[in-house]
């Protein structure tokens, strides 16, 4: 008995000791760089080189010669960390010199436990991107960078506009100049005339009220009666230099929009609309809007239309504001992401369920700041009186949920949506959403039958008259 069982023990295979094959290389001419603020760690695979890592310095001809050193030991792919935006000369410096780029995220490429140098981290990134457990963040072309750094700095100089009205206001409640009480904007065509005149010396409220534009709310002698105050030097000093710095903030917006409209013009065109005019906007649709870029109502949608072969501002929510922020964010063309899925979540607007050992660690969307995502949420929290389908989406999301939650619901939607349009170049339809709409009336009415009958009550349909 002992003999058989030592005899099963010894037809037992052994367990070699290493378990883990070397991982097959799938990039073999790939390098790794660590960036920093004024070196540059660069890695090349070990058996090119004597010394396969080597520090530059990051001044322009230093990255040139990191160019020449990475061609000069065959290097064609090159995988880096997204550091700030020191990655940008280092990243448009070889894409120059014909080296593939991966920019990837820093959270892909965290390093083993242990000594931490900039060293072992190019290495680490090269290793990683020769076995191909590293993914390349989007980018878009040339052309849609140069627009969207644009529209980045734009936005800067919007923030800083906002900050010098805020500005104009602490000095005239400084005064007691009860101006923002009775007009709803500050910057708005009635609150600059009567600034204007202020500064220009006139003190009498009821010719200052006179500045009115028609259309404001207020009365004249309601406003005659706020512009009643105590006019110091000081704060009239400050609120002169508030304005003039409101100005210059307006017009540096204007000249930024005229350069991202020379960009936008120089997009290949999808359709011509002299050919293929687009359908007619949504009521209101063409008005036009302050703040918007460049050109204004029915031009700009028409310059849409043109460069993405599809009227996007036809879904319920996506204005030409919305619409023209995700050209210069995205470009026209989506090809980089396979499907709606995959577009939606890069944006980080996809359920990600955490999940260990059958358990459920935690839900909702990744934590990432997409521009591209806060574009589709602003999209859809506009809907919440929308009459439309997605609108009413909106509302039962809301009332389930919550209102986060409703908005990035409906954004993610909204961004399926808009993937479709601009990959198909199909026009809008809203019947699609007509057979959700039945299924759900449907299901409120069971609904209703079920708590009725709970209560002891019968519902019936009531003729129509």
């Amino acid at each position: 008995m002992a003999k058989s069982a030592r005899s099963t023990r010894s037809r037992v295979p052994r367990v070699p000791r290493k378990t883990n094959p070397t991982p097959h290389v799938l990039h073999p001419d790939a390098a790794g760089i660590d960036i920093g603020a004024t070196h540059v760690y660069a890695a090349l695979p070990p058996e090119r080189a004597a010394a396969p890592v080597r520090v530059f310095e990051t001044f322009t001809e230093d990255l040139h010669a990191l160019a020449a050193w990475l061609k000069e030991h065959r290097i064609t792919t090159v995988a880096m960390e997204s550091t700030g935006v020191y990655w940008i000369p280092v990243f448009q410096v070889l894409e120059t010199a014909g080296i593939e780029v991966s920019l990837v995220n820093a959270h892909h490429a965290k390093n083993v436990p242990g000594r931490k140098t900039d060293v072992s981290d190019c290495q680490w990134l090269q290793y990683l991107h020769s076995v191909g457990l590293l993914r390349g963040s989007f980018r878009p072309p040339d052309e849609i960078c140069a627009a969207r750094t644009l529209l980045r700095h734009r936005g800067t100089l919007v923030a800083q506009a906002a900050a010098h009205v805020q500005h104009m206001q602490k000095a005239l409640v400084q005064m007691n100049v009860r101006l923002q009480h009775v007009l709803s904007d500050l910057s708005g065509t009635s609150g600059l005339a009567i600034l204007d005149a202020i500064l220009a010396g006139e003190r009498d409220p009821a010719r200052l009220a006179k500045l009115r534009d028609p259309r404001v709310k207020a009365s004249e002698a309601t406003i005659a009666k706020a512009l009643v105050g105590d006019w110091r030097a000081e704060h009239l000093f400050t609120l002169r230099q508030a304005r003039e710095s409101y100005r210059y903030c307006q017009t540096l917006i204007q000249e930024c929009d005229a350069e991202i409209e020379r960009r936008l013009a120089q997009l290949r065109s999808r359709v011509d609309p002299t050919q293929t005019p687009p359908p007619s906007g949504k009521p209101g649709q063409d008005r036009s809007r302050k703040g918007e870029i460049g050109l204004q109502g029915a031009d700009l949608r028409t310059e849409l239309y043109r460069v993405l072969g599809t009227d996007v501002t036809q879904v319920p929510g996506l204005g030409t504001g919305h619409a023209a922020g995700l050209v210069l964010q995205l470009g026209t063309d989506l090809s980089a992401f396979p499907s709606a899925a995959h577009f939606s979540n890069w944006q980080g607007l996809c359920p990600n369920p955490q999940i260990s050992g059958g358990r459920v660690l935690k839900r909702g969307t990744r934590d990432v700041q997409n521009p591209v995502a806060t574009i589709f949420r602003m999209a859809a929290q506009s809907l919440h009186h929308s009459d439309s389908a997605l609108g009413a989406y909106y509302r039962r999301m809301r009332a389930k949920l919550g209102a986060p939650k409703a908005i990035t619901a409906t954004a993610h939607k909204l961004a399926r949506i808009y993937y479709h349009l601009v990959t198909t170049k199909q026009a809008y339809d809203e019947s699609v959403f007509a057979k959700n709409e039945a299924r759900e009336a449907k299901r409120r009415v069971e609904r209703l039958k079920r708590e009725a009958t709970a209560l002891g009550f019968v519902l019936s349909p009531q003729a129509a008259a």
